[in-house]
């Protein structure tokens, strides 16, 4: 009962913090020139898209359904990928319709030089992907493939952290998942000699493949 109670009150702190954000971003403002929270220009897409590749990131943005599935399968010829590992149900039914070579076995799993995945939701001022553990894909598929490639919608992005956080809040209620991640851009360290080694301790690529309609 008493870690039901401190769940629902951190919860409550999450959502509170939400809808306080304006004045909160002005009083920030007024702290720092740099600010905690910077304008999203010029857009949303555009911001995600932009603070993504400022971490090593890839954005590639797509008109549709159709056009991200051929953009995808380009990807994949460019990269010499054998094949894309993917454990989501729906995004395995649209790889087969367009004889996109994909694996879920548990013997090619090793071995995937990719994997794909959806995800929760996008912050557009950090360049973030919010994911879950309730994703079919689970956790592994977030940390293993070499490079992780994610499909998502406009309709999943958001302006800044914690509106994911209330927006998943609101999509699962008293039932949130075990685990919830945010990843920002491909694994990196600079631990060694003070030089960034991307890939260190995950993905060493991450590409957004984000639908506009």
């Amino acid at each position: 009962m008493a870690n039901d109670n401190s769940r629902h009150i951190i919860l409550q702190k999450i959502a509170k913090a939400g809808k306080k954000r304006p004045a909160f971003v002005a009083s920030a403002l007024e702290l720092s020139i740099d600010g905690i929270y910077k304008p999203i220009l010029p857009d949303a897409v555009t911001c995600f898209k932009n603070e993504l590749e400022k971490i090593n990131g890839q954005c590639i943005l797509c008109e549709d359904e159709s056009d991200l599935y051929i953009k995808l399968t380009s990807f994949v010829r460019q990269k010499n990928i054998p094949f894309l590992y993917c454990l989501d149900s729906y995004i395995s039914d649209q790889l087969k319709t367009r004889l996109i070579d994909f694996s879920n076995t548990k013997y090619d799993f090793e071995g995937m030089c990719a994997g794909i995945t959806g995800c929760e939701f996008l912050v557009a001022r950090t360049g973030s992907v919010i994911v879950s553990s309730a994703n079919e894909s689970g956790r592994q598929m977030n940390v293993f493939p070499p490079v992780h490639i994610v499909l998502a919608h406009i309709s999943q992005l958001v302006d800044y952290p914690e509106d994911a956080y209330v927006a998943i809040q609101e999509k699962y209620g008293d039932s949130l998942p075990s685990s919830i991640s945010t990843i920002t851009g491909p694994s990196r360290t600079a631990d060694i000699e003070k030089t960034l080694v991307l890939g260190a301790h995950g993905p060493k690529e991450f590409v957004v493949f984000l639908c506009k309609v």
